[in-house]
């Protein structure tokens, strides 16, 4: 049974702040729920710009930042979503995704859905574990 009190709640200051009720991740045992990126420049609480390149390098520095406050990683994601607004952007964000994760290959899944917060191009949102 998963008690209230073993749940953490994680914040980083590097990463935007959540725009709505959630937090920007959360940690139950030695697994992380990161909750979903877009493109927003933690300083100004601004989108990176309109190019899904932008948006996308945006986001993945902000899980980035997300997962090292909660003890973690890119080296220990072990499963991402990716949201994608349009499709044709996949081949770029892919090879973007690859760079990031270097030779780390998680579970994945990639959608194209009709709109995201903001009129952002992209979000994505990750599980992880804490590093040992």
């Amino acid at each position: 049974m998963i008690h209230q009190h073993d749940i953490q709640f994680i914040h980083s200051e590097q990463a935007p702040q959540a725009v709505g009720p959630y937090s920007q991740a959360v940690t139950y045992g030695d697994t992380i729920y990161a909750s979903g990126q877009i493109g927003l420049v933690a300083e100004t609480g601004k989108m990176v710009g309109e190019s899904v390149e932008a948006q996308a390098l945006q986001v993945m520095k902000n899980l980035s930042a997300v997962l090292k406050a909660a003890g973690s990683s890119e080296r220990y994601i072990l499963k991402a979503s990716i949201f994608l607004v349009d499709m044709n952007d996949f081949p770029l964000v892919n090879k973007l995704y690859a760079e990031w994760l270097g030779d780390h290959r998680p579970a994945r899944a990639t959608v194209c859905v009709a709109a995201l917060p903001l009129a952002a191009r992209i979000e994505i949102d990750v599980i992880a574990m804490k590093m040992p």
